[in-house]
């Protein structure tokens, strides 16, 4: 990915180095800890869970911390990403009458504390709508390659372009639409807004890169195999099949690795925000 003269963001806030603590988790048990790792890891909104955990006593301090040159680069360019998506985002909203509000990309190391509630960095990264903040601890990329085969920075930047596709969502009012509608619903109902949720988020991370690539030529050779190998290394059905070794298409909650590939190709494709009406989609 070309992205060395592209614009920074100011929008980073780095937590890396800080120290969180807390003193327990009220109510819930083992039972609720589980649910919000599943749920943090894949980018699903952490309130839904972490409301249902009872009180968290966090508290965060300085430590001294260094990074290294590959680190302290890896930090420029999720600034350059985050850049990316506000011109994208700003430019499509102004086309429609809107303003786009960016969010934040909160940069942590071990644990962090959000609106949403404490996370650890085995959780993944997410968005959270309470405090319109992206949450990523950096290593995750090492999974990302390692655990789920998807090396590369165009990977990496599909996992931001993915949660500011949930932060739009939420701009739109998206979200809290299904959120409600979740809340009167049955599991299985439930899971199916959510799988469209999730498909949705990888169209608009699909509409980022079509439009980036569009004005700045970001592309090199290889990147979108880099970014439908994340997207379908995240798959419900591969993720089921590694930790379980069956599938269960009923419990899914992000969507297969072939319709995510395929939604995030819809967006690249047509850069139209428009075609990523998951909602009204007939077929997923």
């Amino acid at each position: 990915m070309r992205w060395e003269r592209g614009r920074r963001s100011d929008n980073i806030e780095d937590r890396r180095g800080m120290r969180v603590g807390r003193r327990g988790l009220v109510g819930g048990g083992i039972g609720t800890i589980v649910l919000m790792l599943v749920a943090l890891y894949f980018g699903v909104d952490p309130s839904v869970v972490l409301n249902q955990a009872g009180s968290m006593a966090p508290t965060q301090a300085e430590q001294p911390a260094t990074f290294s040159p590959e680190e302290e680069q890896l930090k420029e360019f999720m600034s350059v990403v985050l850049a990316d998506t506000e011109d994208v985002w700003g430019a499509l909203f102004q086309g429609s009458g809107q303003r786009y509000q960016p969010p934040k990309l909160v940069l942590f190391s071990g644990a962090v504390e959000s609106a949403c509630g404490f996370a650890e960095a085995a959780m993944g990264p997410f968005y959270c709508p309470g405090d319109h903040k992206l949450y990523l601890d950096m290593r995750f990329f090492n999974d990302l390659a390692q655990r789920h085969d998807a090396p590369g920075d165009f990977a990496q930047a599909y996992v931001v372009a993915h949660e500011v596709g949930h932060h739009v969502q939420t701009l739109l009012g998206i979200s809290d639409k299904v959120h409600a509608a979740r809340s009167r619903a049955g599991e299985a109902e439930g899971n199916a807004m959510q799988v469209r949720m999730e498909l949705q988020a990888d169209c608009f991370a699909g509409v980022w890169a079509h439009h980036a690539n569009k004005a700045r030529q970001i592309l090199e050779p290889g990147d979108t195999a880099e970014a439908l190998a994340a997207a379908a290394g995240v798959g419900d059905d591969r993720m089921q099949k590694q930790a379980r070794g069956v599938v269960v298409p009923e419990s899914f909650t992000h969507g297969s690795s072939e319709q995510r590939m395929r939604w995030f190709s819809t967006g690249m494709q047509s850069g139209d925000p428009g075609q990523c009406d998951t909602f009204k989609a007939a077929r997923l």
